[in-house]
């Protein structure tokens, strides 16, 4: 009967871990800085400027975007069928409003966090799901990129509820690829970080910490 009560107590142990399985994506340390993909936003007049620190929670990136525009890449294989779950803790200190997000001209974000499916030869093909953190929407409003289809914009984080506080959110991004983009996805190819005002010309500072997925 012990025997058969440690076999017990060592299956929910292992199940409990394998059910608490995540994929850490940043380490946001001077070194991972300096190897990221940085990319300019094209006709951006200036770059984002990124910087690390740490809290009592650990590392965290700053972004400063003073009319401004160029994120952070990386490229990263995550399954979706183990840990289809992002979660994302971030926080907005100067936010941007009044701009219009859902036009061209005021289409930028204090912080976004992008994930890639390659869907064909040229990053043109590619489709993404661009969870931010806005500053004039609600959360759960969703919408095509004025820019192009391909990139779906989805606020999981408002200034309107939360400002200069940190956050914690979760979303299903398969779920979301299916519902956005029809897209039965497996595996992610990247994710990216982003905070720019090139649009707006205006000035953004917010903070991203823990960016993982999670299986649940």
């Amino acid at each position: 009967m012990l025997k058969i009560f440690f076999i017990f107590i060592i299956s929910v142990i292992f199940l409990s871990f394998a059910n608490a399985e995540i994929i850490k994506v940043f380490e946001f340390t001077e070194k991972e800085l300096t190897e990221l993909g940085v990319r300019k936003v094209r006709g951006a007049k200036n770059k984002t400027e990124y910087t690390v620190g740490s809290n009592e929670n650990g590392n965290f990136l700053r972004a400063l975007a003073d009319n401004a525009a160029s994120g952070l890449g990386k490229e990263i294989k995550i399954d979706l069928n183990k840990t289809p779950f992002i979660n994302i803790t971030w926080k907005v200190e100067k936010d941007l409003k009044g701009i219009k997000e859902n036009t061209k001209k005021g289409h930028d974000y204090a912080a976004r966090v992008f994930v890639i499916k390659k869907t064909g030869a040229t990053p043109l093909s590619n489709r993404a799901i661009n969870y931010v953190f806005s500053s004039n929407s609600d959360i759960g409003e969703n919408r095509p990129s004025p820019y192009t289809k391909k990139s779906i914009d989805n606020v999981l984080a408002s200034t309107k509820d939360s400002l200069n506080q940190w956050v914690t959110v979760k979303a299903n991004v398969k779920e979301d690829f299916k519902r956005f983009h029809d897209l039965n996805v497996n595996e992610l190819d990247g994710l990216a970080i982003m905070a720019d005002t090139d649009n707006s010309k205006m000035k953004s500072i917010s903070y991203f910490q823990d960016i993982y997925f999670s299986a649940q």
